[in-house]
């Protein structure tokens, strides 16, 4: 809660001093000075340099955005060479000991960490919107049994935006609230339903006695019991797991949701962009590619034999 941990000063949305860049065109002679912010000069500075009226004007080259910032960002800050991840000012290593995913899902849309009041209002109608239409089951049965789970997540959370129209008003308040809180709260289920049907089983509905992450445990694993009790130990990895993953700047995936975004389609359309982006190698697929390491690993004792392989190239999955 609120009351638990402390926001750091450091990382990201601290402003630099503002300074300039000075540049010469050498095609005309003429001298531009560019304001530096935040360590970045904008793009449009560079379109007042032209060889006459009617050049369009100077414009910067850079595939892949690999030098590129395309927002100022002040809900997360990620230094990977440094080992630091944060959110709104907090450190992962305190949202993880201290707090759960739903905590820090209000605490990156809102801005700071809930009061009790608060989460207890949050937590209220994440549960009250974790069942999907009757409809959007019978979309994935659709499928056939060896769909990407990821292709048919893609397809499904596009497809919310049919079931909610009103979603299209997006500069309403409260529409943004209520589509972020059904996209949290049915994205388990969503991805639990996709899971079940490459297996064949049956779906497992929510249960909304359970917490977050215990909740998306049942509905991925339970079977013939009444009620399901997932291991503790593996609920509080996985809670860890989606803080972990709340954000991350401006990846590969939310590039893609911000660019879907700005053409001011409805939240749910813009999102299936990500997923679609999360899909590929590159990106999700990455994680992915680290499990199916795992699944070949096995077990704790042939972590020393994987690794020799690694080292000496025998097994190219590092």
């Amino acid at each position: 809660m609120a009351d638990e941990q402390t926001k750091s000063n450091d990382g990201g949305g601290v402003a630099e001093a503002d300074n300039s860049l000075s540049v010469t065109d050498n095609r005309t002679g003429e001298k531009f000075e560019l304001e530096i912010t935040d360590g970045t000069v904008k793009a449009m500075d560079f379109r007042q340099m032209k060889v006459n009226e009617d050049d369009f004007g100077l414009m910067t080259y850079d595939p892949a955005f690999t030098n590129t910032a395309h927002c100022r960002s002040e809900i997360g800050f990620i230094d990977g060479d440094a080992g630091i991840l944060e959110y709104r000012g907090y450190s992962i290593e305190q949202l993880c000991e201290h707090s759960n995913y739903l905590e820090v899902a209000y605490l990156l849309i809102q801005g700071d960490l809930p009061t009790q009041q608060q989460y207890d209002a949050w937590v209220f109608d994440i549960t009250h919107h974790t069942f999907i239409h009757e409809n959007i089951k019978k979309f994935v049965e659709g499928f056939r049994y060896d769909a990407h789970p990821m292709g048919m997540l893609e397809a499904t959370v596009g497809a919310l935006s049919t079931f909610y129209p009103e979603s299209k008003d997006i500069d309403d308040e409260r529409q943004r609230y209520i589509s972020a809180v059904r996209m949290i709260a049915k994205m388990p289920t969503l991805a639990a339903f996709a899971y079940r049907h490459s297996l064949g089983l049956p779906f497992i509905y929510p249960d909304n006695d359970l917490d977050y992450p215990s909740n998306f445990l049942s509905m991925l694993f339970k079977m013939t019991e009444q009620k399901y009790g997932p291991d503790p130990r593996l609920t509080r990895a996985l809670d860890n797991l989606f803080i972990l993953h709340a954000d991350h700047e401006q990846n590969c995936s939310t590039a893609a949701v911000r660019g879907v975004g700005s053409s001011r389609v409805d939240p749910y359309s813009a999102v299936a962009a990500g997923v679609a982006a999360l899909y590929g190698p590159l990106h999700g697929g990455a994680n992915e590619a680290a499990l199916q390491m795992l699944d070949r690993i096995g077990t704790v004792e042939n972590i020393p034999d994987f690794l020799d392989g690694v080292k000496n190239k025998d097994d190219r999955s590092l």
